[in-house]
């Protein structure tokens, strides 16, 4: 488990991440137009768009490896670009290709990274065992870089990112290319780090913002489209149910039901049926008896983060072309 951390007061309520109005442009092109969001402590934000929505530049900027050209981003009260020193003490990176030296031994990379970080020499050995303690990396300290899994370099990676305790960390993609195993290892460490931290988890892999993430932004073109929390994702948004009815009968029957939005039909005597929020099925199942359609089957099926991704992603591309 991850050891407590000392944020400051003023900070367990307030936001130690504030991205307001923030824009990057690579001469005529628009990497991010006028984002803005804000994160608090204990929150894991899984930051989510396709490939060239502009990911990874947001994390760059946040992290201040690339300025902005318009906006400001704040890390625990202090900006980015009029307070860097400040800002990166508070905050911990893992871009997408782990920084690491593949031809040191994990112990020497990890004690580096401390120094860098400006820990005293006196805790540099305690700060190396908290981490590789906290990433699962124990057994390997005496271990060349180079030699390690993909997946042990990932957790490596992680290790650096924190090896400060900061109170912000940003994780660019941090499962690329691993295994299912490491795959859930990884997502357990992500997690116990939110446990009082700020993350910012940037993927595009959509089963790994559902199993660790409390909040959900969906980006497409430099832009936000999307921001809710992953509990209230599927609340307000329309979901659907599949039927089979032994009677053959006209879809429009079906649409005449009380809170049934649209109807689909799926092959002889199977439907999709689109409720409105807070429709109840029951309407369905009485008229169903009342009519003898001979109702055999009913699957209730929730609006998934795939489904909304792909409907939010492809109505933006509709939209611009």
């Amino acid at each position: 488990m991850i050891s407590a951390i000392k944020i400051p007061g003023e900070f367990m309520t307030e936001a130690l991440v504030q991205v307001e109005n923030l824009s990057r442009y690579y001469q005529n092109n628009c990497a991010i137009s006028h984002l803005s969001f804000s994160l608090k402590a204990g929150e894991v934000l899984g930051f989510l768009g396709p490939n060239g929505a502009g990911k990874s530049t947001t994390m760059q900027v946040i992290s201040g490896n690339l300025a902005p050209s318009e906006g400001e981003v704040t890390i625990a009260g202090h900006d980015i670009i009029e307070a860097p020193r400040e800002a990166k003490r508070n905050l911990g990176y893992l871009p997408e290709h782990p920084p690491v030296y593949r031809d040191a031994c994990v112990d020497e990379y990890l004690g580096y990274c401390a120094r860098l970080h400006r820990i005293p020499r006196a805790r540099v050995p305690q700060a190396v065992d908290r981490v590789k303690q906290q990433c699962g990396l124990e057994q390997a300290g005496n271990r060349l870089i180079g030699n390690l899994s993909k997946g042990y370099q990932q957790r490596i990676g992680i290790a650096q990112a924190i090896i400060h305790d900061p109170p912000v960390v940003i994780l660019d993609e941090p499962t690329v290319g691993l295994d299912p195993i490491q795959i859930r290892e990884i997502r357990e460490l992500i997690r116990s780090l939110g446990s009082e931290r700020s993350v910012i988890l940037s993927t595009h892999i959509l089963s790994e913002v559902q199993a660790t993430c409390d909040r959900v932004q969906i980006i497409r073109a430099g832009e936000l489209i999307y921001n809710a929390t992953t509990e209230s994702l599927n609340q307000g948004h329309e979901h659907s149910v599949r039927i089979a009815l032994r009677k053959d009968i006209d879809h429009e029957q079906l649409f005449a039901i009380d809170g049934v939005d649209h109807v689909d039909a799926i092959d002889a005597g199977r439907f999709r049926l689109f409720l409105a929020p807070g429709a109840n099925p029951d309407a369905l199942l009485a008229a169903s008896v009342q009519q003898g359609w001979g109702l055999y089957e009913l699957i209730p099926e929730q609006q998934s983060l795939e489904d909304l991704f792909i409907e939010l992603t492809h109505t933006e591309e509709a939209a611009r072309q």
